[in-house]
């Protein structure tokens, strides 16, 4: 059941409404103005059912999620912030100060999975609207990157070590007694792999994940015989993917590299910093004015040419329209028409070719070129940079918000730098004011 904001509330002489002390001119209520919150609430209301408890109402948790993903905070640390800025709560849709938590940390997940990838795709369509007619669609900026998962660096014996410590906890919660536990001889095997990339230390450290392969299959074994004979099933999916880690090899295709995000790829990106990253590919797709018109993610780890199409479509379904043209770079060679859309590479321009011409391409590479920081800011400022939701609607949906958070900010920005340069203007004149008085005083 869809739990609902009394709009019109009646107010008490111990609560003080929220407009009674706060700036009216703040850009983060400027913002909520903007946004049409009854449209909102009539989207989203079809992923409730009629019957059961009133839940969180929608205003507050599609706010909520908005200003999470806008200042970069984790579930748990907005709940606790969200107390003490009477902004936010206000942005929430909140009347009086509140002095208790709005909801519970876990209700973010729910809500997560609720909306699924279309409840986040129309609120990255609500921060394209918000620019209106400033929003042109005849180029588009189009560029990948990788959203990494909250994994660690995975290599085979931290792998075996996982899985002897799965099952291990599988059977004390099943009450099974094990014919050996492998504690004390997992902690020598674990001792051996240290240093292992020292010349007198290899051999052994080899001998070593061999060992801790073999143990961790033993136990698998045993373990799901034992479920076998009492006839438990729930663990089935987790043994599949046991089975197909003891399994691979240096050279396997489609190898799995941790067991809660078995989803998760390992994509080369050349960097010297950063050879490989885990996780997922991202694609971003930006307007010539800086506005985000497209952002999606993709399970497997695919040609950039081939993200191009699927792209375009969002595009045509977030902003209304097709772009003329769509400027990429040499990664999405071989790709010359997409969808009836110009896809424009760099190259060398013809020694043919005029100086007008060679200035326009050169601006329109350089303006591509401008694509690479507002990734940075997506990751470093609005959660890209290390995926902490789970499964692959956690890369959508992170990807998503991500972008969606990214407008708001550039909106925000916006709408202080236009209150800036009116107060400017106001303390021009106040002061020109007091120029002239003091001249009329000093004349008479």
């Amino acid at each position: 059941m869809v739990g609902k904001i009394d709009k019109t509330p009646q107010l008490s002489i111990f609560e003080v409404p929220l407009v009674h002390f706060i700036n009216m001119e703040h850009e983060l209520i400027i913002l909520s103005k903007q946004i049409g919150w009854n449209d909102i609430e009539k989207q989203f209301s079809v992923y409730y059912k009629d019957g059961g408890r009133p839940s969180v109402p929608i205003r507050k948790m599609v706010g909520s999620l908005l200003l999470k993903q806008l200042y970069n905070e984790s579930d748990e640390n907005f709940v606790d912030r969200w107390v003490e800025n009477p902004y936010w709560q206000y942005f929430c849709g909140e009347h009086v100060f509140q002095k208790t938590k709005p909801f519970e940390p876990s209700e973010f997940t729910h809500f997560r999975n609720r909306i699924g990838k279309e409840g986040a795709e129309a609120l990255l369509r609500i921060s394209i609207l918000l620019f209106g007619k400033e929003l042109k669609l005849d180029e588009v900026y189009i560029d990948t990157t990788v959203q990494e998962k909250n994994i660690t660096h995975p290599t085979d014996s931290k792998l075996y070590r996982k899985i002897i410590s799965k099952n291990r906890a599988i059977a004390s919660k099943e009450g099974i007694l094990l014919r050996q536990s492998y504690v004390r001889v997992e902690k020598e095997l674990a001792l051996k792999q240290r240093f292992y990339r020292h010349p007198k230390r290899k051999k052994e450290a080899r001998a070593s994940t061999r060992k801790l392969r073999t143990i961790a299959g033993r136990l698998t074994r045993e373990v799901k015989r034992e479920l076998e004979k009492r006839g438990i099933n729930a663990y089935q999916k987790l043994f599949k993917v046991m089975e197909a880690i003891l399994i691979q090899e240096k050279t396997s295709k489609n190898k799995i590299y941790s067991l809660h995000e078995p989803h998760v790829k390992c994509i080369a990106k050349g960097k010297e910093s950063k050879e490989y990253e885990f996780g997922n590919k991202s694609s971003i797709a930006l307007s010539r004015q800086g506005i985000i018109v497209g952002a999606m993610a993709f399970t497997e780890n695919l040609f950039d040419g081939d993200t191009l199409e699927p792209q375009l479509d969002q595009v045509e379904r977030l902003a209304g329209a097709l772009p003329k043209a769509g400027i990429v770079d040499r990664g999405y060679r071989g790709r010359k028409n997409v969808l009836g859309v110009a896809i424009i590479t760099p190259q060398p321009v013809s020694s043919q070719a005029g100086q007008y011409q060679k200035a326009k391409m050169r601006k329109r590479f350089r303006g591509r070129a401008g694509i690479e920081p507002r990734i940075g800011h997506l990751k470093f400022d609005h959660r890209m940079w290390r995926n902490f939701l789970g499964g692959t609607l956690g890369d959508e949906l992170n990807t998503i918000l991500a972008a969606t958070a990214f407008n708001l900010k550039r909106f925000l920005n916006r709408v202080k730098a236009r209150l800036e340069k009116l107060f400017d203007f106001f303390d021009c004149l106040y002061v020109q004011y007091l120029k002239f008085n003091d001249r009329k005083v000093v004349y008479i």
